[in-house]
């Protein structure tokens, strides 16, 4: 074997470990990507939750919002 050759064959070693790790690096990138993007997926998911609940309560017949408006004009000091 040639000094060529071999220098060839450790620089194709070394590349493939190179290559290898950096691999790694980004399928260990990408769990954690999915981890996030599970995480506020559920969070959008509860304030969509929290913000129909709201519609329903705004929207409810007893819910007079002039009214409570009104209330505080007149409460007010100034």
């Amino acid at each position: 074997m040639s000094f060529f050759t071999a220098a060839v064959a450790i620089v194709a070693i070394v590349a493939g470990v190179f290559v290898t790790l950096i691999k790694q690096k980004y399928r260990h990138a990408e769990n954690a990507d999915n981890g996030k993007v599970a995480a506020l997926e559920n969070e959008v998911s509860a304030l969509k939750e929290r913000i129909a609940t709201l519609e329903k309560i705004v929207t409810d017949s007893s819910y007079d919002l002039n009214k409570q408006f009104k209330d505080l004009e007149q409460d007010k000091v100034a």
